[in-house]
Protein backbone atom coordinates (compact mmCIF):
# COMPACT_ATOMS: atom_id res chain seq x y z
CA UNK A 1 0.00 0.00 0.00
CA UNK A 2 1.13 3.33 -1.16
CA UNK A 3 0.13 6.34 1.24
CA UNK A 4 -0.14 9.98 -0.43
CA UNK A 5 -0.21 11.99 2.70
CA UNK A 6 0.11 15.96 2.28
CA UNK A 7 1.59 16.46 5.49
CA UNK A 8 3.46 14.64 7.76
CA UNK A 9 3.36 14.31 11.71
CA UNK A 10 5.17 16.94 13.64
CA UNK A 11 4.50 19.74 10.37
CA UNK A 12 2.93 22.96 11.75
CA UNK A 13 -0.15 23.65 9.68
CA UNK A 14 -2.89 25.86 9.73
CA UNK A 15 -6.81 25.66 9.37
CA UNK A 16 -7.95 27.18 6.00
CA UNK A 17 -11.43 28.63 7.34
CA UNK A 18 -9.75 29.69 11.34
CA UNK A 19 -10.16 33.21 11.46
CA UNK A 20 -7.64 33.49 14.53
CA UNK A 21 -5.06 31.25 12.44
CA UNK A 22 -4.18 29.46 15.46
CA UNK A 23 -0.74 27.31 14.99
CA UNK A 24 -1.78 23.45 14.77
CA UNK A 25 0.74 20.46 14.98
CA UNK A 26 0.00 16.94 12.74
CA UNK A 27 0.13 14.71 15.24
CA UNK A 28 -1.70 11.51 13.36
CA UNK A 29 -3.18 10.66 10.38
CA UNK A 30 -6.65 8.17 10.18
CA UNK A 31 -5.87 6.20 6.15
CA UNK A 32 -9.17 5.03 5.39
CA UNK A 33 -10.15 3.17 2.07
CA UNK A 34 -10.44 6.50 0.44
CA UNK A 35 -9.09 9.56 2.10
CA UNK A 36 -7.12 10.37 4.57
CA UNK A 37 -7.73 12.31 7.79
CA UNK A 38 -5.12 14.64 9.63
CA UNK A 39 -5.31 15.08 13.70
CA UNK A 40 -4.06 18.12 14.63
CA UNK A 41 -3.33 19.59 18.32
CA UNK A 42 -3.89 23.02 19.24
CA UNK A 43 -3.29 23.32 22.46
CA UNK A 44 -5.46 21.00 24.39
CA UNK A 45 -7.93 20.37 21.53
CA UNK A 46 -7.66 17.88 19.29
CA UNK A 47 -9.27 17.99 15.85
CA UNK A 48 -9.34 15.58 12.37
CA UNK A 49 -9.57 17.86 9.40
CA UNK A 50 -8.89 16.51 5.21
CA UNK A 51 -6.31 18.11 3.49
CA UNK A 52 -7.93 20.61 1.74
CA UNK A 53 -8.74 22.28 5.02
CA UNK A 54 -5.17 22.61 6.02
CA UNK A 55 -2.39 24.88 4.38
CA UNK A 56 0.93 25.45 5.84
CA UNK A 57 1.02 28.91 5.58
CA UNK A 58 -0.73 31.57 7.29
CA UNK A 59 -3.12 33.35 6.11
CA UNK A 60 -2.11 36.87 7.42
CA UNK A 61 -5.22 38.26 5.29
CA UNK A 62 -7.68 36.36 7.62
CA UNK A 63 -6.47 37.50 10.80
CA UNK A 64 -6.07 41.29 9.67
CA UNK A 65 -9.18 41.32 9.14
CA UNK A 66 -11.12 40.71 12.67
Amino acid sequence: MVIDNKFEIGDEVYLKTDIEQFCRIVIGLNISKVDIGYTLSCGIMESTHYDFEISIEKDVLMTSSN
